[in-house]
């Protein structure tokens, strides 16, 4: 245990190391306009909260059965799940920044408790004032006075930070095991126990407003039963994160080799097929690249059974994003790593004319194969008629065709290596080029369908998309020739990235 002034010397360090590794990081410069546009992309997301607020401060000046402390905590939960899901996007996990500290004279529980400490003030906490301080003015401060309001705002500045330290250990754990998930799942049950033994919303929310209660009348046991449960999760998720990195550091190497002799097919295909046949042996043998693609697997095989066995998301909106996402989920978890695995042997991809080539086109193909196994995940959903088989079609054209042309638009920008095996342990540096990407492949094919679907009928606008699809899918050779040219040009500044 150090003393409280060395451990702050120690935070006040790192910090600036933080920030001194980011402005050094080759991502920097390519980062500026996209820091920019996701500014703007924040702003915006400020401004929907902000308007979020106003209606509900506006609409509880006609609910007569509870104020407005009450009403914000029946919806609680709702909040909470929002911030722990977002929270997946935008903040890394401690363990994942330890790495270039471990060879200093810091003990690694001062580098663990440093960035656990930092995890708390992460800015997809600040976002949440846009919707909390609007609503303290208009429906707290006003009609019950500041000290109310106050209260309000500390109680939930709390929460926000339980549940920072929450998605810390769940995304630690779920990146050890998989099977971790079955911990937020049950959580989430848990805190929905009052909806499941009721079979009513309005009950869940009912228990939660007894906490604005409590609040209204002054009580400060919310708060401290919060900042116990806060401290509690501070302590767990700082020996989660240190056993996770001494795990990683200390591993004893292990090899598992696996022989694929159905593979052979693919050796008439030449230069691409042997990176066919690479990627498929990658999957098997590393760990990095296998939890990727079991991770997605899952994701499509929960959507799909989702969708199979509910009636709650048929309407039109509902099945077109669900559609759209399940296709795009083995692209989005595979194609968004590409060049950064393959970073670790970039200069062997450069000794020989087009290898990169063969590589980015390889990595296509294996991707658009992919599309098979959502599309069989979807048969009974177009069996039993709930999807038209025209509509999920054209969406798996369409992936395939322009969303893969946006994904694969990262192979540029991905100047940061990832270790094939190592979980735990990298440079945090988070590239916001990658990010924008990934946002307009997700965004454009939502906003397309509903613009064509309100001034055409359902089957003009899928055959429009197919059509869209169908094009990029045919030119596939020119824009991937046009990404490896984009790549070949600051060849040289890529493998000095790699042998750093």
């Amino acid at each position: 245990m150090i003393p409280p002034r060395q451990f702050l010397f120690y935070y006040r360090l790192l910090s600036h190391h933080r920030w001194l590794a980011e402005r050094r990081s080759p991502l920097f410069a390519s980062n500026r306009a996209a820091k920019w546009t996701m500014a703007v992309s924040g702003l915006l997301l400020a401004a929907y909260l902000v308007f979020i607020a106003v209606l509900m401060a506006l609409s509880i000046r006609d609910e007569r059965g509870h104020t407005a402390l009450e009403f914000f905590m029946g919806i609680s939960v709702f909040v909470l799940i929002a911030d722990f899901l977002g929270r997946f996007f935008l903040q890394n996990t401690p363990s994942h920044l330890v790495k270039p500290y471990v060879l200093l004279p810091i003990p690694t529980h001062v580098l663990i408790d440093s960035f656990v400490l930092r995890s708390l003030f992460s800015p997809s906490s600040v976002i949440w004032l846009f919707l909390f301080l609007p609503y303290c003015l208009m429906a707290v401060v006003f009609p019950y006075g500041l000290a109310p309001a106050l209260s309000f705002l500390l109680l939930w500045w709390i929460l926000i930070m339980v549940d920072s330290q929450w998605y810390a250990i769940v995304r630690t754990l779920v990146i050890g095991n998989m099977l971790w998930w079955l911990l937020p799942v049950a959580v989430g049950l848990l805190l929905s126990l009052p909806w499941l033994l009721s079979g009513k919303i309005d009950h869940m929310m009912e228990s939660y407003a007894s906490i604005g209660s409590l609040l209204d009348e002054g009580s400060l046991v919310p708060h401290l039963a919060a900042l116990a449960l806060l401290l509690l999760l501070i302590v767990i998720n700082s020996r989660v994160q240190y056993h996770a990195v001494w795990t990683e550091l200390t591993k004893e190497g292990r090899q598992s080799f696996h022989t694929l002799s159905g593979l052979a097919a693919l050796n008439k295909y030449g230069l691409v097929g042997e990176y066919l046949k690479l990627e498929i042996r990658s999957l098997l043998r590393n760990k990095g690249p296998r939890k990727l693609f079991f991770s997605a697997t899952v994701i499509v095989v929960f959507i799909s059974l989702l969708i199979t066995l509910s009636t709650v998301y048929d309407d039109a909106f509902m099945t077109n994003f669900w559609c759209i996402y399940d296709f795009i989920v083995y692209g989005g978890m595979l194609l968004t790593r590409t060049m950064s695995y393959e970073r670790n042997y970039i200069s062997c991809l450069m000794v020989h004319k087009e290898s990169l080539l063969s590589l980015l086109t390889a990595k296509y193909y294996f991707s658009c194969l992919m599309i098979a196994v959502p599309f069989v995940m979807m048969m009974p959903m177009i069996i039993i008629g709930k999807w038209s088989l025209l509509m999920v079609v054209s969406y798996a054209v369409f992936t395939a065709g322009m969303q893969y042309f946006l994904l694969m638009q990262i192979a540029v920008y991905n100047k940061q290596r990832l270790p094939l095996n190592e979980k735990f342990i990298g440079n945090g540096n988070t590239n916001y080029v990658i990010m924008l990407l990934m946002i307009l492949a997700f965004v454009i094919p939502m906003f397309l369908i509903n613009i064509l679907q309100s001034v055409l009928t359902e089957q003009v606008s899928w055959c429009v998309m197919m059509t869209i699809g169908c094009g990029f899918i045919a030119t596939h050779h020119l824009w991937i020739k046009n990404i490896y040219n984009r790549i070949m040009k600051n060849k040289y500044s890529l493998t000095e990235v790699a042998d750093a």
